[in-house]
C-alpha cells in the first residue's frame, strides 16, 4: 500500500467510546453465562468499571486536538478529539456512573424498578405474579450501548456519523423506557410515544443531510461551513437542510415545539432511566447542536439565527409557564428539563462566545437534576412512587433530611445564589451579552423568574404545609442510591460556591477542531 493512501487510526482519541462499546457487549455474555442470581453485582461492576475507565481515558486525551481516522496524512472528519468533545465525554462519563447506580438500586421497591420479563402481558396474571421477582439486569448493557452513542454522537465530525450515533444512543432508551415493573402500560405508552416520534426525528435527519449533501458536496462539517460561503448551489437546499437537521437534534434536545413527548415519556418511564434521559441525553444533544451549529453552520448563522431565537424563546417560555401549573413532581421537572433546553439554545445560538460556558451549564444541570429524580424514587406510597405534589406536603416534618437534600435541588433549580444553578445561568447569560443576545438574556431572565414559582412552591409545601396522616414514606436507600444523592448536592453546592476550577476547565476546552 502507497504511503499515500495509507489509513492510520489514533486509537487512544477512540478509547473512550471502545472501552464503553466492548463492555456493553462483555454484559450481553454475563447475561448468557452468569446464574441470574449473580448478574447484578457483575452487571453494575462491569458498567461503573467501564464508565469509569473512559474517564480515565478521556483525561489521557485532554491535550489532545485532531482527526481519529488519517488517510495520508490527511483527517477524516468522521471522528474528532477536541476540547468540548473530550470535556462532553467526561461529563457523560461521570453521569453515567451515577445514573447506572441509581439503575441498580433494589431497596426501595422489592426487585427493582424493573419488570423481570419485558414480553409479559402488562397488567396479566402473570405479570402481577413477576412482581415478586427482580428486575431484569439486560437494562446495564443497554445503558452501555447508549452512553456508547452519546459519546460518539459528542465528538462526530460529519453528519453520517452523527446519525449513526443518534441511532445508536436512542433505540436502547426506546426500550429502556418500556421496562417499568410497575404502571407498565403508562411506561409502555411511553416507550411507544417516544420511539414513533424519534423515528419521525430520524426521518428529518437523514432528508436534512441529504439536502446538506446536494448543497455542499460533502456531510464533513467543516466543508459544509466552508459551502455556505463558496457553494454555487441554490441556497434553499442549505435553507431546507439546516431546518430539517435542526428539528431532528431539537427534538432530542426537548425545544418547543418538539418537546410534546417530554412529559409523558419522563412521567411514564422508570425513574432512574428518567434520571438518565434528564441528565446524559440532554449533554449529548446540546454537544451535538453545539458542534452542528459551530463547525458546520456558522458561515451561515445570518441564514439560521432569526428562527431558532423564536424556537429559543419559545422554549424559556413555555417550559416556565407549562411548569408553573403541574401536580405531578416528575411532569414539573420534565417541563423544567424543557425551559433548561432554553436557556442552553442562547448558548448553541451565541457560537463560540459561549461554548464553554454552555457546556458548564450542561455539567451543573446534570448532577443537579439526576439527584432530584433519586429523591423522587424515594419517596413512597407503599411501591408506588408519591409523585403527586400534594403527597410532599409536610415532609419536612417526618423526614427533614430527605426535606432539606430536596430543597437545596430545588434551589439550585430555580437559580438562587450560593447553588450552581446561579452560576451556571450568570455565565451563560454573561457570555451572551458578550455575543450581543441582549433580547434573548432578558427573556431568559424573565423564564427563570416565572419557572422559579413552582420550585419554591415545592420549597413550602415541604416545610411549611402539615403532614396527611397516609403520609408517604422516605424509603433508606441503599449506599449506591445514597451516593447518587450525596453526589448531586455536592456537584451542586461546589458549583455554586467554587466553581472556578471547572469554568477554568471550560475555557481551555471550549475551542472545537476546524472553528
Amino acid at each position: 500500500m502507497s504511503e499515500s493512501t495509507e489509513l492510520t487510526i489514533d486509537w487512544a482519541g477512540l478509547a473512550p467510546m471502545v472501552i464503553v462499546f466492548v463492555a456493553a457487549f462483555a454484559g450481553l455474555l454475563v447475561e448468557a453465562a452468569v446464574p441470574k442470581a449473580r448478574r447484578l453485582p457483575v452487571q453494575v461492576a462491569l458498567a461503573v468499571a467501564a464508565l469509569a475507565g473512559a474517564f480515565v481515558a478521556v483525561v489521557l486525551n485532554a491535550d489532545k486536538s485532531g482527526a481519529v481516522f488519517n488517510l495520508g496524512g490527511t483527517g477524516l472528519g468522521s471522528v474528532v478529539v477536541d476540547g468540548p468533545g473530550l470535556f462532553l465525554q467526561g461529563t457523560i462519563a461521570i453521569l453515567s456512573i451515577i445514573a447506572v447506580l441509581l439503575l441498580a438500586e433494589r431497596r426501595t421497591v422489592r426487585g427493582g424498578d424493573f419488570v423481570a420479563e419485558a414480553a409479559v402481558v402488562a397488567d396479566s396474571a402473570a405479570d402481577v405474579e413477576q412482581r415478586r421477582e427482580d428486575g431484569a439486569t439486560e437494562i446495564f448493557p443497554l445503558t452501555l450501548f447508549a452512553v456508547t452513542g452519546m459519546m460518539m454522537f459528542v465528538t462526530a465530525g460529519d453528519l453520517l456519523t452523527m446519525f449513526v450515533a443518534l441511532e445508536m444512543l436512542s433505540l436502547p432508551l426506546y426500550l429502556l423506557c418500556g421496562l417499568a415493573k410497575r404502571r407498565r402500560l403508562i411506561s409502555q405508552e411511553a416507550a411507544l410515544k417516544y420511539f414513533l416520534l424519534g423515528a419521525f426525528a430520524s426521518a428529518f435527519y437523514v432528508y436534512g443531510m441529504a439536502m446538506l449533501y446536494g448543497f455542499a458536496g460533502t456531510v464533513d462539517l467543516a466543508g459544509i461551513n466552508q459551502a455556505g460561503v463558496s457553494s454555487g448551489q441554490p441556497r434553499i437546499l442549505l435553507y431546507i437542510g439546516v431546518a430539517m437537521i435542526a428539528v431532528a437534534l431539537l427534538f432530542k434536545a426537548a425545544a418547543v415545539p418538539f418537546h410534546m413527548w417530554t412529559p409523558d415519556v419522563y412521567t411514564g418511564a422508570p425513574t432512574p432511566v428518567t434520571a438518565l434521559m434528564a441528565a446524559c441525553v440532554k449533554v449529548a444533544a446540546f454537544g451535538g447542536l453545539l458542534r452542528v451549529f459551530n463547525v458546520g453552520l456558522s458561515s451561515s448563522a445570518w441564514d439560521w439565527h432569526l428562527i431558532l431565537t423564536v424556537i429559543a424563546v419559545a422554549t424559556m417560555i413555555g417550559g416556565a409557564i407549562f411548569a408553573v401549573t403541574q401536580r405531578n413532581i416528575k411532569r414539573l421537572l420534565a417541563y423544567s428539563s424543557i425551559a433548561n433546553a432554553g436557556y442552553l439554545l442562547i448558548g448553541v445560538i451565541a457560537l463560540g462566545d459561549a461554548v464553554g460556558q454552555t457546556m458548564f451549564y450542561l455539567a451543573a444541570y446534570g448532577f443537579t437534576v439526576i439527584a432530584a429524580f433519586a429523591v423522587v424514587s424515594l419517596v413512597r406510597d407503599g411501591d408506588e412512587e408519591a409523585t403527586h405534589l400534594a403527597r410532599w406536603a409536610g415532609l419536612g416534618k417526618n423526614s427533614p433530611g430527605t426535606a432539606v437534600v430536596f430543597t437545596i435541588l430545588m434551589l439550585a433549580l430555580a437559580g438562587l445564589p450560593f447553588t450552581s444553578g446561579f452560576t451556571a445561568k450568570f455565565s451563560l447569560f454573561s457570555a451572551a451579552l458578550q455575543a450581543d443576545e441582549l433580547g434573548l438574556v432578558i427573556v431568559g431572565v424573565v423564564s427563570s423568574a416565572i419557572l422559579a414559582f413552582p420550585y419554591l412552591r415545592v420549597v413550602v409545601l415541604l416545610w411549611l404545609n402539615e403532614p396527611a396522616p397516609d403520609a408517604p414514606t422516605v424509603n433508606l436507600p441503599s449506599p449506591m442510591a445514597g451516593t447518587v444523592v450525596a453526589a448531586g448536592v455536592a456537584a451542586t453546592l461546589i458549583l455554586g460556591v467554587a466553581p472556578g476550577f471547572l469554568l477554568d476547565i471550560v475555557d481551555q476546552a471550549s475551542t472545537f477542531l476546524n472553528t
